[in-house]
């Protein structure tokens, strides 16, 4: 065997052992270029890893992608349609999900340790959970520790685990955003947390008096309320199916006006 093959299997061995983080997708590097700012994203199999999950329950099979709605799904979360399309994303979540649930059964500070282990090299800011959620109060109080010990980085999530948070005292560069639309919806009022709310509509945001977080300003930076456009692959003939139909209609008119000329009547 080479040495340059022992040391790749050496890497891979290595490899197989920490948590994989990803890169920021379009939305998230428009936040970044303004901000001037790195960011990573960590992510969980959507669903299986969300213990309040309700009006955007959905899991994607592990082996073969499929997605299967909850009984209470309203529109689809976009994390699972996600893994549906790229087994690669399923692959890693699932690696991601096996290491965490592993290190759980030596404490809390043990997964600690494996998330600080195992964090990028550079980064500014992370995004935790693209995909999934707290799945245990031991998870979150990890995820704390990470957070107490990396005092230099913010790391921000969407949840519907308030039944966990309601427990702790989060440090400042933990940042919450309760999500609607869980189980747990009633604690958002009771204790004063900034929550998302997915709408339709633009209008309905307006309605609402909620800005829409195009690019996770919101919900890294912001302290109020506020709306994501409803996105992803919503089920066919659905509401959410029929709302996202007509953001797109709406988004390529304004294209195609935009591209329009304009002509000076008077030059005519």
């Amino acid at each position: 065997m080479t040495l340059t093959r022992n040391r790749a299997i050496i890497k891979e061995m290595k490899d197989n052992n920490l948590l994989k983080f990803g890169e920021p997708n379009a939305k998230l590097k428009k936040m970044l270029k303004e901000l001037s700012l790195k960011l990573k994203t960590f992510t969980l199999p959507a669903g299986w890893s969300c213990p309040a999950a309700k009006d955007c329950l959905s899991r994607a099979d592990k082996v073969t992608g499929k997605i299967k709605d909850g009984p209470d799904t309203e529109f689809r979360c976009f994390a699972a349609s996600a893994e549906a399309t790229y087994p690669s994303l399923r692959k890693m979540v699932w690696h991601n999900f096996g290491l965490l649930k592993d290190a759980l059964v030596d404490g809390v500070d043990a997964c600690a340790d494996l998330i600080c282990a195992s964090l990028p090299d550079k980064f500014d800011i992370m995004r935790v959970h693209v995909g999934g959620d707290y799945f245990s109060k031991n998870y979150l109080q990890a995820w704390i520790e990470v957070a107490k010990r990396n005092p230099e980085k913010i790391f921000y999530s969407y949840s519907k685990s308030l039944h966990f948070f309601k427990q702790f005292a989060l440090p400042s560069n933990l940042v919450l955003t309760a999500s609607r639309g869980g189980k747990y919806d009633d604690m958002i009022e009771l204790h004063g947390w900034k929550e998302a709310l997915v709408v339709y509509s633009e209008q309905e945001a307006i309605d609402k008096g909620l800005e829409i977080d195009h690019d996770d300003t919101h919900a890294a930076f912001g302290k109020k309320n506020f709306a994501l456009l409803i996105h992803g692959t919503q089920p066919k003939g659905s509401k959410a199916s029929k709302a996202l139909s007509a953001i797109k209609k709406k988004k390529k008119e304004a294209e195609t006006l935009a591209e329009t000329p304009s002509y000076d009547l008077a030059a005519l």
